[in-house]
């Protein structure tokens, strides 16, 4: 139990240190990579994140499995979703509004009534997911198809049980590679999503000391190739690209070519651009929780603020 609480708190302020690190440049940097010169200098109050979506909203989640416990309903996942009063954007947004308009779930999150199905949304607040169910990956990929599908659908469902399923892994594999390759085992093979981790992972056996010659394989194929954004807001832009494909193939970066070091993983996934705060908190979270508190550099803990 202590060696539980102690890594599942490393997963949350990895959450934290990631999307702190990267928020000064979120959709800064679409469809290029963040300059060396431009990623900002970490900053111990970085740490301190109250008002970011990545966090908050899986606090509802959290509330309505302890009110109702594991077999919740969807109805009653989107009734409380619906009362939510925090911002939202993307799917999140237009799902509660569908929610209280009367389109109940699975429906809110449909392409039909839903814009933003394969975008990050649910993809970013998954991490929860994992971080309650250690070792267990059918917990993840059971909570997807009742908190997933209240505002996504499909790929947008598939990454926040991928990020469940690594998060889950992290508690009992220090590899990188094997825990994104867990992940990979809870989504369907054939979809799009795991194509994508899976041409990361041959892009980065392919260059494996040069993270930029992947990342201009995945723009090539995952940004400028609509054929794979057809259901998520930005499919008709170029450049702004928040499907939820691509924003994990950036957080499969920072864990692959990370190695293990939390600077090096959050600024791969940072100067990745595009939903650049979002990634690198997910990558960072999956990796404090691989490597424990009792291993979290101190820097990331001098300033933190446990009352507020």
């Amino acid at each position: 139990a202590e060696e539980y609480v102690s890594r599942m708190t490393a997963g949350w302020l990895g959450q934290m240190a990631g999307v702190g690190w990267g928020a000064p440049t979120e959709f800064q940097f679409n469809g290029r990579m963040v300059p060396e010169s431009e990623m900002p200098a970490w900053k111990p109050e970085f740490i301190n994140q109250f008002w970011q979506d990545d966090l908050y909203v899986e606090m509802t989640f959290l509330k309505t499995l302890e009110d109702y416990g594991w077999d919740v309903s969807l109805k009653q996942a989107g009734i409380d979703f619906a009362r939510s009063g925090y911002p939202l954007w993307h799917a999140n947004s237009v799902g509660r509004d569908n929610l209280r308009k009367g389109i109940a779930p699975p429906d809110s999150g449909h392409p039909q009534f839903n814009q933003h199905a394969d975008d990050i949304d649910y993809q970013i607040e998954a991490d929860y997911s994992g971080l309650i169910a250690p070792g267990l990956p059918n917990v993840p990929i059971a909570l997807g198809e009742t908190f997933g599908r209240v505002m996504n659908y499909g790929d947008g469902i598939y990454g926040g049980q991928f990020v469940g399923g690594m998060y889950a892994a992290a508690f009992f594999e220090a590899v990188p590679e094997r825990i994104v390759l867990a992940g990979l085992e809870c989504i369907p093979s054939e979809s799009q999503y795991a194509a994508c981790i899976r041409d990361v992972i041959g892009w980065w056996k392919a260059n494996p000391g040069d993270w930029e010659a992947s990342w201009k394989l995945i723009e090539a194929k995952y940004n400028e190739n609509l054929d794979y954004r057809r259901a998520s807001c930005g499919g008709k832009k170029k450049s702004f690209n928040i499907d939820a494909k691509i924003n994990g193939a950036y957080i499969v970066m920072g864990l692959l070519y990370g190695d293990r070091d939390p600077d090096k993983t959050i600024a791969v996934a940072t100067r990745s651009g595009q939903d650049s705060d979002c990634n690198p908190s997910s990558a960072a979270g999956i990796l404090f929780t691989a490597l424990d508190m009792k291993n979290i550099p101190a820097k990331f803990t001098s300033a933190l603020d446990r009352e507020t």
